[in-house]
């Protein structure tokens, strides 16, 4: 049977998907994604969409409710924390390889927080200090090498209290110098934890930042005697 002439297993053509075309329709769209960007974590089946689709449209809509809210209600936390419990249990498996590896590379430490920091380049001058604001250009990988995030990319460094972001970078640019470059390998624990940050970072992930540490912009006052 001709591509274009396939049925799907209820015997009926599938639909065309459809565009957005009205400001209307882009925004409705818009609401779409902003709900499944919060789905993200959960990494739900056609099927376990549909189903919430059906949920979603017989409650816009007034219609009869299939199930009884009031017993079905509160296993919605636990359900959640179900699944991304196990995405995480999966992602941290995947990643267990990749930081021994790491670890073993040349050059590289592994710190007893389990942080593989790897010096590219040598800077000069202090250390950086959680109080600190540090200037800095970085990219952020998966360990499957895609890039989440990069100031390189967006053209503009990023500049930050050291002591208001994740472990990883707490831990790993303190050991930098002004001008220097390195590698931080972050297991799931010093950077988004079981909870992730989706879309774009699941639950468990281990995650790659190379990082140059371009200035520290205010150094923290030296405490008064």
């Amino acid at each position: 049977m001709p591509e274009g002439r396939r049925r799907n297993r209820s015997g009926s053509r599938p639909r065309a998907a459809v565009e957005p075309k009205t400001d209307d329709e882009k925004t409705l769209y818009a609401m779409g994604i902003v709900m499944g960007r919060n789905l993200a974590g959960l990494e739900l089946s056609a099927t376990d969409l549909e189903m919430l689709k059906i949920g979603l449209t017989d409650e816009a809509l007034g219609k009869d409710k299939k199930v009884s809210l009031e017993e079905f209600g509160p296993k919605i936390q636990a359900f959640a924390q179900g699944r991304v419990g196990a995405v995480a249990a999966k992602e941290k498996v995947a990643s267990e390889a990749y930081l021994a590896k790491a670890a073993a590379d040349k050059g590289a430490q592994k710190k007893p927080s389990g942080l593989v920091y790897t010096e590219i380049a040598a800077g000069s001058g202090p250390n950086p200090v959680p109080s600190d604001t540090v200037k800095v250009h970085y990219t952020g990988k998966l360990i499957d090498g895609t890039v989440f995030d990069s100031s390189i990319q967006r053209g503009q460094p990023a500049e930050f209290t050291l002591g208001g972001v994740i472990p990883c970078w707490q831990e790993g640019v303190q050991l930098m110098k002004k001008g220097g470059k390195a590698q931080l390998v972050c297991p799931s624990a010093l950077a988004y934890g079981d909870a992730g940050s989706p879309p774009k970072i699941k639950p468990g992930a281990t995650l790659i930042f190379d990082v140059e540490l371009l200035d520290i912009v205010a150094k923290a006052a030296a405490p008064k005697k």
